[in-house]
């Protein structure tokens, strides 16, 4: 008895501290995998000093998502000036400015050179000379890219833009991509609809297989399925575009829907949440108060 006593004694402390090991490995790997998935929320065209109740209602709605803010472009209205940001987007979705990285639109460049634009987001604008930049969120690579070609010397294939694009993809060879900017190659909208001027961004990122492209400028929501630069379907290895113009400025309507759109609405604000997880991604557009649409599912990253 004795005997097994002492074995008892000498066996146990070890059996504790590799219970306590497995439990601590167990706990980081747990705390690994969730530091791995992160969320980017946000939408386009917003703030109009005309009427900013969209905005309010939008920015309430930010204020219970955790996460990265993007923003599709057209943050102020009419011109983005200094005043219209300081009287307008600040009161609103300005609360999140620390955590928003935003996307230039038009509208912004009616205030020479959207300066106001970038004096207002400083840094998370990136170099006010291009309005292009990338950034890592989680394990996903993040790209926003700046439609006004005009302004920054052209978006066709070896333009100053096109050329920093094929250069950031090459250098970030994430498994998982994602990019933003305002004016979409693909759109069902009657104001706006198609823009083929930044098409070579599209065939750039098709073929580094991009999962995602979120764009404003129609003032609607719009999902389309995965495709190819030409608009042809291609679940395989193709691109999910979101047109998500639905931050507060108005609502428009459809036009003829484009071939490959698979969910439309053009009368509700609302957010896009993107939970970003390594290899896949879930999609949730999030309704302002009192409306019921909805929209929502996951995809796999290519």
């Amino acid at each position: 008895m004795n005997r097994k006593i002492k074995s008892t004694r000498v066996w146990l402390p070890w059996l504790v501290a590799v219970l306590i090991l497995a439990a601590g490995a167990k706990s980081t790997s747990a705390r690994q995998k969730s530091d791995q998935v992160a969320v980017l929320v946000g939408a386009g065209d917003i703030a109009d000093c005309a009427d900013i109740s969209g905005a309010e209602a939008t920015a309430k709605l930010l204020d219970a998502i955790p996460g990265t803010v993007f923003t599709a472009g057209d943050n102020a209205y009419e011109g983005g000036t200094a005043e219209q940001f300081a009287k307008c987007y600040d009161p609103t979705w300005g609360r999140h400015k620390a955590r928003t990285r935003p996307s230039v639109g038009n509208h912004e460049f009616h205030s020479g050179g959207a300066t106001p634009y970038f004096d207002y987001f400083g840094a998370n604008a990136g170099d006010p000379k291009q309005g292009y930049y990338s950034y890592e969120l989680g394990v996903w690579h993040i790209i926003v890219l700046n439609s006004e070609c005009a302004e920054v010397g052209g978006c066709q294939a070896g333009s100053a833009e096109e050329k920093w694009l094929r250069a950031d993809l090459q250098a970030h060879p994430a498994v998982c991509t994602l990019a933003y900017w305002h004016k979409p190659l693909f759109s069902s909208g009657a104001k706006h609809g198609d823009d083929p001027e930044i098409k070579p961004f599209w065939q750039d990122l098709y073929a580094a297989h991009v999962s995602l492209i979120l764009n404003g400028h129609d003032h609607d929501y719009e999902r389309f399925a995965p495709q190819d630069p030409d608009g042809k379907p291609d679940p395989q290895k193709g691109v999910r575009e979101f047109v998500v113009g639905t931050g507060g400025k108005n609502h428009r309507p459809f036009g003829k829907a484009e071939a490959n759109s698979e969910v439309r609405n053009a009368d509700t604000f609302g957010l896009l949440k993107l939970t970003l997880r390594p290899h896949s991604y879930d999609w949730e557009f999030i309704p302002e108060a009192g409306k019921k649409f909805r929209d929502s599912g996951t995809g796999s990253c290519q």
